[in-house]
């Protein structure tokens, strides 16, 4: 029987190996600066194609996405001279700022809908996947296609029904009418991607909790939810992303 060794890297090995961590580094966060620096740009830099490398930072794209900003006559601009530097940007175009921003207030809607759409999605999709996945239901196949069937409609095709349901009932443009919603399309995805990550959980760690005593329920709190940690967090990922 041979002995191994572990030899020491060569200096020329270290330096090719560092030159290629650092450039997998640069190709990996080479798009998040770019992101960052489209902030940066004007919009006529920003749809400019080809891409503008070098470019004259400005601040109005953050000017354009905070307060809201109607146009106003020339006349109606040259009374009201600019007195802060974000003013100065808006009244070049032709406007003016006309109140605060509700950049915060679109942005908490969006984590509430989205937040609240995502754990009812991965609540209700954990307990049907591991149905699914434990129990015999009566047409089984049938009911895990119709499920996923309800993601190759249209959305277009229900708009007008939606909305002509949501406004009988009082739920337009309100968090309690659009959590709901998202929270109707996204099963079918949770149900899936679950169901998987459960098949995978051997049965015979709950039947050992059954025997020790715990009902159904603890079985699958205290054995499942951690082995599908994983798959919980991923499922959770990919709605919130199409929520």
């Amino acid at each position: 029987m041979s002995d191994f060794s572990v030899t020491e890297p060569s200096p020329g090995q270290k330096w090719v190996a560092g030159a290629l961590v650092a450039l997998y580094a640069i190709v990996t966060i080479l798009p998040l600066v770019w992101i960052i620096a489209t902030g940066f740009r004007s919009p006529a830099d920003a749809i400019a194609y080809p891409p503008r490398v070098v470019f004259q930072p400005s601040l109005e794209g953050y000017v354009n996405l905070f307060p809201p900003q109607p146009r106003q006559t020339a006349e109606y601009v040259e009374s009201h001279p600019p007195e802060t530097w974000d003013e100065r940007i808006v009244q070049a175009k032709g406007l003016t700022i006309a109140g605060p921003s509700r950049f915060g207030e679109r942005f908490m809607n969006a984590v509430i809908i989205g937040f609240g759409s995502t754990f009812l999605s991965v609540f209700l999709g954990t307990l049907a996947a591991y149905a699914f996945s434990r129990f015999k239901v009566p047409l089984k196949d049938d009911l895990m296609f119709s499920i996923l069937s309800t993601r190759m409609m249209p959305p277009i095709a229900v708009a007008i029904p939606i909305f002509l349901m949501f406004r009988s009932l009082g739920l337009s443009d309100t968090r309690a009418g659009m959590i709901p919603l998202y929270t109707a399309v996204n099963p079918s995805l949770s149900v899936w991607l679950l169901k998987e990550f459960i098949d995978e959980i051997p049965q015979e760690y709950e039947d050992a909790a059954l025997i020790h005593g715990d009902e159904r329920f603890q079985a699958f709190c205290k054995v499942v939810l951690p082995q599908a940690a994983t798959g919980i967090a991923s499922t959770a990922i990919f709605c919130l992303f199409f929520a």
